[in-house]
């Protein structure tokens, strides 16, 4: 029970210090703003192509790829060919790093605390019993930290309690701060690995000439297949 509330006072401390630590986002150039949306363009006409007709399809298809191969959505069209700049030197990605590297020290410095306050008082120990059988294959999972092989299954080790509470207070942290939190583990970790879906889609280092070549190949390769290709006879079909 103690290691619970811990673990809830814990995620509620990060949410607040995540907030507290956030810089106020930049106002984002009109020129890099229509650069991402441009492609975000693309990417959503290939997903969605099938409840576009043919023609209307065709149509889009000829201008994006167009005009991705030409250059025409690029924030610095000069740059076009030229190596991607330095991460280290661009003010945009040194801000996108040092807010990843301020997520990353409130996710583990706390769990980093409270994992070695357990092993410091609650190592070795059996905390709580589980009320339905279970087979041995759960000992290693529910009995870590505990090196018997006679004990009964159905007894959890504080370790193992820990790691559980880890990756099971979620529904917890969304009722008492809501769906937006910073305290939830597995939000912060589909944020790291999907970077694109905050404030940019390009991260540091990447070439957007490169990235809208790569969509125009996209588009030129989709099979068009419209959703309402024969809808008339597939309806009188199925009443007959």
């Amino acid at each position: 029970m103690a290691q619970a509330v811990a673990q809830i006072l814990t995620g509620v401390l990060r949410h607040y210090a995540t907030i507290l630590m956030q810089t106020t986002p930049k106002k984002q150039d009109i020129k890099a703003l229509r650069e991402q949306r441009a492609l975000l363009r693309g990417i959503n006409l290939r997903t969605n192509a099938s409840v576009l007709s043919p023609s209307s399809f065709q149509a889009r298809k000829t201008y994006l790829v167009s005009a991705y191969q030409a250059g025409t959505f690029l924030k610095d069209p000069d740059s076009k060919g030229k190596p991607p700049a330095n991460p280290m030197t661009d003010p945009a990605g040194m801000d996108q790093m040092m807010g990843m590297m301020k997520g990353n020290m409130a996710m583990i410095v706390p769990q980093t605390l409270i994992m070695g306050w357990i092993n410091a008082f609650f190592a070795g120990f059996v905390i709580m019993k589980l009320p339905f059988p279970l087979t041995i294959r759960f000992k290693s999972m529910l009995q870590s930290g505990v090196a018997t092989s006679d004990l009964d299954v159905r007894w959890v080790s504080s370790l193992s309690w820990y790691f559980l509470n880890l990756f099971g207070l979620q529904s917890v942290f969304t009722f008492i701060l809501g769906n937006d939190n910073a305290a939830s583990q597995m939000a912060q970790q589909m944020a790291q690995m999907n970077p694109s879906a905050g404030a940019g889609m390009f991260g540091p280092g990447q070439d957007p000439d490169k990235m809208f070549q790569s969509e125009a190949e996209n588009l030129e390769v989709v099979e068009h297949e419209w959703i309402l290709e024969g809808v008339e006879t597939r309806l009188l079909d199925r009443i007959t």
